[in-house]
């Protein structure tokens, strides 16, 4: 009767002459662990030196993959101490597996130069990949605005029902976490400005700050924020799902543009719906201001009111309202290239909503400092 090793024991090696002997017994799994080898490495670097490895496989029960890679582990050891490895004891079926391994020389280095020390090289590959990557953004722009060309006329293949899904996903449903993150942030540049305020009695004034501050910018850029973590990590998922199941090649082949049918809803669904959100964060974010104005700074409804009127005029609600468009547009197109550019694993789709979202925040936050310094210049 076969003996059972114990859960993880190593087997049992014995010597015999000037060979080392490990005898393999008892079914191997997985979930019996995996025995170390310092016995078998004990052995062969011991005196006298063994001419061979050898293996006793007359009493081994069933075996799986955990079998191979002990014995691989021990192969290993062999090497190291130039000891020849006779495999002859094994059954056929584990010998091929073995051989089968060993053809396949293991990757040792994930990407080219990736060990490199010389910072030349690696300046060299990295402006490679940058504009390869600035060359795949410009053609990626120019498809999109040609397929707005293509709208403008009448001719844009993509179905209504897409466009109006798009609509609801990046409005009606983005609405409560819009309001939070804005209702919050009025909250907090309330309670900022009145601790200053307060020490010249000036604390009104926290109606101009919350006013100002959220329409003309913070709003925009707070929900530019948020739909590049919702919206624009959604459409990269999405479109890098649909490169895993050939969906967008398939479209190719039939002679439909993905550009038109995946990506141009989406954009027009963001750029549309950017402008009415950050109308809504506008108003959201004030009355978290006028929350803390009327309970901790005991103003009245109706001062508050006033007071915020007459701070915030027309130009800063259009300069918010164009800053929303352009940050709607920015999340839209990070998310569509990333979802495009995606590789067909699920590895690769994880990966393209987080570039994407990276995309998105950066772009955006660039853009703002633009924004700013155009104002600042013009006056606005």
């Amino acid at each position: 009767m076969k003996r059972v090793t114990e859960r993880g024991a190593p087997p049992r090696v014995e010597r015999r002459g000037t060979e080392v002997v490990v005898h393999l017994e008892g079914p191997w799994s997985l979930g019996r662990g995996i025995p170390k080898a310092a016995a078998v490495t004990d052995a062969l670097r011991a005196d006298p030196e063994p001419t061979a490895l050898v293996y006793d496989s007359s009493e081994l029960g069933t075996w799986d993959a955990s079998l191979l890679v002990y014995l691989r582990r021990l192969s290993a050891e062999a090497e190291r101490s130039r000891v020849p490895e006779d495999r002859s004891g094994l059954p056929e079926g584990v010998r091929g597996m073995l051989d089968l391994a060993e053809a396949v020389p293991a990757r040792t280095r994930v990407r080219r130069y990736a060990d490199s020390d010389d910072v030349v090289t690696q300046i060299g590959l990295t402006t490679i990949e940058v504009t390869r990557d600035f060359r795949q953004v410009l053609r990626f722009a120019g498809d999109v605005v040609l397929s707005f060309g293509r709208l403008v006329r009448g001719r844009a293949a993509f179905r209504g029902a897409d466009l109006w899904l798009a609509v609801q996903k990046a409005g009606v449903e983005a609405m409560p976490i819009v309001a939070l993150v804005s209702f919050l942030l009025g909250v907090i540049l309330a309670f900022v400005g009145a601790i200053q305020l307060e020490r010249f009695g000036a604390s009104i004034y926290v109606a101009d700050l919350v006013g100002i501050a959220m329409v003309r910018d913070m709003a925009a850029l707070m929900t530019g924020i948020v739909m590049a973590g919702r919206s624009g990590a959604a459409y990269a998922a999405e479109i890098g799902s649909m490169n895993v199941n050939e969906e967008i090649d398939a479209l190719g082949t039939t002679g439909i543009s993905p550009i038109d049918f995946v990506v141009l809803p989406r954009v027009l669904a963001l750029v549309v719906m950017m402008p009415l959100l950050t109308i809504y964060a506008d108003f959201v974010s004030i009355l978290g201001g006028m929350f803390v104005g009327v309970t901790l700074l005991d103003q009245t409804l109706v001062a508050y009111s006033i007071q915020t009127t007459n701070a915030v005029d027309m130009n800063h609600l259009v300069l918010g309202l164009v800053k929303g468009t352009v940050y709607g547009g920015i999340v839209a197109l990070s998310g569509c290239l990333r979802g495009l550019q995606s590789g067909r694993s699920s590895l690769a789709v994880g990966a393209a909503a987080t570039s994407a979202v990276v995309t998105a925040i950066v772009l955006i936050i660039a853009a703002a400092g633009v924004f700013s310094v155009a104002s600042y210049v013009l006056g606005i």
